[in-house]
């Protein structure tokens, strides 16, 4: 291989590098997918991505999606990401009406994908993993003071905590210290911080282990601080069906929609809308 194709998409300002590896079977390695995610994904001197989306063959659904963290790092999931992989396959696998299944490491991923034709964008909804994993007003020693976060996982861990002026809150300070904290290793988890609009609107500013940054929005990010939102609501426990919009940095609007019993969430869906970019090839002798 001396170039390589890729896509490039985003998703509330999310974006990705996306690489069909399928045709160059048996050519590829977790190894060099590693390297390609550091390389491909610096803003600097590389396409520049919060994360590289990998399609593989998969036996029992359509494809299946891998994601690596610009660090290198494999996570099981990302709803972002899986929105953006759900609006490719759309577009590169006609004759499906939106919608079809494809593998990720955490599971399979239902998907509809709402578009018009010359648009360059799409209303993308997935069917998420079932959450699992959920603690609540858990007390943490964090940067000298004692915090209550809530503990969700949803394909990959996440903690919320619910705040208020989100806009000053030092995301990177005390989201580091939270994703490193020793309650949460050897994984690590990624951080949310929460401000409620009201009953069924919050804002989220979130923290991503693997970019180990701020991100303008995390798909997974926004389905736990939905869900752990509806979990400690008690005003809304005998709420069966739950729809939360979630307003992330850039100010667009993902919708969470879930059905509730007691603590545990189910038929989990994250809808908003998922923009392809460009395509373009990378010259890999650049990169040896």
């Amino acid at each position: 291989m001396k170039n390589l194709e890729f896509y490039k998409l985003q998703a509330q300002g999310n974006d990705f590098i996306l690489i069909d590896v399928r045709p160059y079977r048996g050519r590829g390695s977790d190894r060099l997918y590693k390297r390609w995610a550091r390389q491909y994904c610096m803003r600097k001197t590389g396409v520049g991505a919060d994360g590289l989306l990998l399609i593989e063959s998969s036996k029992k659904n359509l494809f299946k999606m891998r994601i690596f963290n610009p660090d290198g790092s494999e996570a099981e999931m990302c709803g972002n990401g899986a929105r953006c992989v759900a609006f490719w396959g759309y577009l590169r696998v006609p004759g499906r009406k939106g919608m079809f299944t494809f593998d990720t490491v955490a599971g399979a991923i239902e998907t509809k994908v709402t578009h018009k034709a010359q648009r360059p964008f799409a209303g993308v909804g997935i069917k998420m993993v079932n959450p699992i994993g959920v603690s609540l007003d858990m007390p943490i020693r964090v940067m000298n003071r004692v915090v209550k976060v809530n503990y969700i996982n949803t394909g990959v861990p996440h903690v919320v905590v619910f705040v208020q002026g989100l806009d000053k809150i030092d995301v990177e300070a005390i989201g580091r210290a939270i994703r490193f904290h020793k309650k949460f290793k050897p994984q690590g988890t990624n951080v949310n911080f929460v401000e409620v609009v009201n009953d069924n609107h919050i804002k989220v500013r979130t923290y991503e282990r693997g970019v180990e940054a701020e991100t303008f929005s995390c798909g997974t990010g926004s389905v736990a601080s939905a869900v752990i939102w509806a979990l400690q609501h008690a005003d809304n426990r005998s709420y069966k069906k739950r729809s939360v919009k979630v307003e992330v940095t850039n100010g667009e609007i993902l919708r969470v929609i879930f059905d509730k019993s007691q603590n545990l969430a189910h038929n989990v869906w994250l809808q908003g809308r998922v923009y392809f970019l460009y395509r373009g090839e990378l010259n890999l002798t650049a990169f040896k």
